[in-house]
This record gives structure tokens, sequence and C-alpha cells, in this order.
């Protein structure tokens, strides 16, 4: 989820600002086209090689479970199931429930038996220990200190012992402080992100960047990624 998308709010986006303080964006079928359009023009198809890097630092295996937290229309967990296989799993959630309707309609159209449902990050609705593998990209940035601090805690309850954390995001251009809002409320440096993993209790934390092209809009400039385990004990 990225704020090129804009701030649709539907009657059902509405009614989800009501059980997260997160930001959400909720306009479906629109999302991808605007993603499009962007990562061919303006990202030179960086955003397709982001989730590509996302799903190969978390080393996903056949027959894993995998969550996507933020997963929006359901592009990377659609990548992801060829990773597990028929023996894996896939879960999605996302606050929007129109993005949560698209992912839906994309998963059956390609026949993957892809789990999407309405969801936040601060209230996951899985049991302990059921994931050997966390994502979560472009979204961290719409939370709050204080959402980020309850999203990686519940991924830490979800996940296995043993289990893997990647965050993908965009970073905050260092150049513009002043366009902070523009990158939602709360908006972090990757190296805050990675020590608020550290707090979460993860081990074997390590940050990435990626370069994407400028541009004069956001001009945010790079990308980052923070990957951690969670504890075997």
């Amino acid at each position: 989820m990225h704020p090129f998308a804009g701030h649709h709010h539907s009657q059902s986006s509405q009614a989800a600002t009501k059980i997260t303080r997160g930001l959400i964006l909720d306009t479906g079928w629109r999302y991808d086209l605007m993603e499009w359009f962007f990562d061919l023009f303006l990202f030179r198809g960086k955003l397709r090689e982001l989730r590509q890097r996302t799903a190969d630092l978390a080393h996903i295996q056949l027959g894993e479970k995998v969550l996507d937290v933020g997963c929006g229309t359901g592009t990377l967990a659609i990548q992801v199931q060829q990773r597990v296989g028929a023996s894996g799993r896939i879960f999605g959630i996302d606050p929007g429930a129109q993005q949560i309707a698209r992912a839906r309609v994309k998963a059956a159209q390609r026949n993957l038996p892809i789990k999407f449902r309405v969801g936040v990050i601060e209230r996951l609705d899985f049991l302990n220990q059921t994931f050997d593998v966390v994502l979560s990209t472009i979204m961290m940035h719409h939370l709050s200190d204080t959402l980020k601090r309850q999203g990686l805690d519940e991924i830490y309850r979800v996940l296995k012992p043993g289990g893997r954390l990647v965050i993908a995001d965009f970073k905050r251009p260092q150049e513009r402080p002043a366009r902070r809002g523009h990158f939602g409320p709360g908006g972090s440096q990757i190296q805050d992100l990675a020590s608020l993993v550290k707090d979460a209790g993860f081990s074997q934390v390590e940050t990435e960047e990626m370069k994407l092209p400028r541009f004069p809009a956001h001009a945010s400039g790079f990308a980052g990624f923070v990957s951690g385990k969670k504890r075997t004990s």
C-alpha cells in the first residue's frame, strides 16, 4: 500500500476505521491500475522487484504457512503461493474491504486456495504459533510507532519459534522532512523500524536497501527491508 493510491474511503473502509487507527487504502481494482501505471512509468518495475526480493529474503519453502499483513489486492500473496506449493497455505489480511474483495477475485481467477480476510495488524485473528513466515510490504509507514509496536507484538505471537519476518517499506526521504505527512502518520526510517523489530523480541535482525528511481512527486530515493527471526526459546 502506498500514498499514490489516494485515500479513498468507502462505507466499508469508514467502518474499518472504527477498529484501526492506521491509514486505510480501499480502492480495489483501481489500486491495481494505479500501481501498474506508477510502477511502469515512475518506478521502472522496481515494485515488482521489491516483492520478489521480499519473498527471497523470507526463504519460503514448500509446505510452509505464510501470512501477508497489509496484503492489499493480493499481488504478493499470489506470487508466494507458487513457492509454498499445493501443500502450503497462504493467508492475507488488510483493513480495506474492497482490497480484500479484489484479492479474492484475483486468486479465484487463478484457482489459488489463498485465504483473504479483512483484518488489522494490531489484532491478528490467528492462534499463537500459526505461521512459518510473515510478510509486510509498503504499509508500515502508514502506522504510528504505537501501532507498529502492537503489530510487531502480534506478528511475533502468531509466528512459530524460528519463524521469519520480512518487512519492505519506502524510506522517508531525509532531504524532505517537511513532507512527513505524505508518508503516513509516524513514518519511520528503516533503522528505526529495525529497532522496533528487535524490541519485539526478534533475533538476527538485518536491514537492506534498494534504490528506487527518483521522481518529483515523492522523491523517496530508496526502499528498505527489515528481516528477523522469532527466537526458538
